[in-house]
């Protein structure tokens, strides 16, 4: 916990049982990591995955009018699948701090410190079913946001499961499936605060983002006056306030009174509002349309095509499909009203 964190600590919490609740916030957002990735400065091999750094990765593409659009869904073998085989286990960069979506259930299998659980986890069990199958054949590895396209480059995991909306920016760094949820970015503030969403009310706000995010890629277009940059004083902070590695942490700097509002995709929201009753979503809904892909390292067709033989399967069945299962299981409560995954959109050539 940095200095100005424990500074705010003792001027109490919102909403999470003071020193108890930021305890436990504390506990989630420091959870262990399943398998270690990133170097102690955080970065992979040396090459950081932040803002503000030097990328080898191309320009975005000018030709990109629809990134949404995948490679054609096919179960045939190739070198990315017969490495996972030979393995025989299907290596997945996931959250386990995003309530409903990718996180530690602490009161399932508590001996070894809980169960990863969440529709993005049941996502991953079913590709490991297809190409190995057994739906537990799967080593986790938990990574942040910022480090989700360095951890595909540097072939720690094989894919990316975590949210991750598909974008032009990012379809020249890693290689997306056809979309399985849509989402939407929003504001996240508690509840008796003058914020009314994502516009005039923002001027002047602390707003909090996670680095690599297309939140803070929206506040960079139109920021409305919030302050969403850090200006760095390394007497007094001794690591971001604004920008955060984790998404989760802008909930726990929520929670301080840190910062005064956050801007995250609505699904990632809705989690949050759950687990913390004194905060709301703002605004009538989302003010961008989202879809979220599974990312693999860029080249690796065979994989792609296979995911998205997959998510074929996980979508059919009506309101008795897979994916309408995991969605009732855990996201209809926060987000009603769903009536089924978006439709998958195939390249031509």
């Amino acid at each position: 916990m940095t200095r100005a964190r424990s500074r705010a600590a003792r001027g109490g919490l919102r909403g999470w049982g003071g020193v108890t609740g930021m305890a436990v916030a504390c506990a989630v957002t420091a959870s262990l990591t399943l398998l270690p990735l990133a170097h102690g400065d955080g970065t992979f091999g040396g090459h950081s995955a932040g803002h503000g750094t030097t990328s080898t990765v191309p320009t975005e593409a000018e030709e990109c009018v629809d990134p949404e659009a995948s490679l054609p869904a096919s179960d045939a073998d190739g070198p990315s699948i017969r490495k996972i085989r030979e393995r025989g286990k299907l290596i997945a960069g996931v959250d386990q701090n995003s309530f409903q979506w990718g996180y530690r259930n602490p009161h399932r299998n508590p001996e070894a410190g809980g169960t990863l659980e969440g529709f993005d986890i049941d996502l991953v069990r079913a590709i490991a079913k297809d190409i190995l199958g057994d739906p537990q054949a799967v080593i986790f590895r938990a990574i942040p946001t910022n480090q989700r396209i360095a951890a595909l480059e540097h072939d720690k995991v094989d894919v990316v499961v975590r949210t991750m909306t598909i974008n032009c920016r990012r379809a020249t760094q890693v290689s997306f499936s056809t979309a399985y949820f849509q989402a939407g970015q929003q504001v996240l503030a508690p509840k008796g605060s003058t914020i009314s969403g994502y516009d005039e009310s923002l001027k002047g706000k602390r707003v909090c983002t996670a680095e690599g995010s297309t939140a803070y890629d929206a506040l960079d277009e139109q920021s409305f006056g919030a302050v969403y940059k850090d200006e760095h004083d390394e007497t007094e902070l001794d690591e971001d306030l604004l920008t955060v590695p984790n998404q989760l942490d802008c909930l726990v700097r929520l929670q301080l009174g840190e910062v005064d509002a956050v801007v995250t995709d609505n699904a990632l929201a809705a989690g949050q509002a759950a687990q913390d009753p004194a905060v709301e979503l703002k605004g009538a809904g989302p003010f961008t349309t989202e879809y979220y892909g599974v990312a693999a390292k860029l080249g690796a067709d065979d994989l792609v095509a296979r995911i998205n033989h997959v998510l074929v399967a996980y979508r059919q069945g009506g309101d008795n499909s897979p994916w309408m299962k995991s969605y009732r299981a855990w996201l209809s409560e926060g987000l009603p009203g769903i009536t089924g995954p978006p439709a998958p959109k195939y390249r031509s050539n």
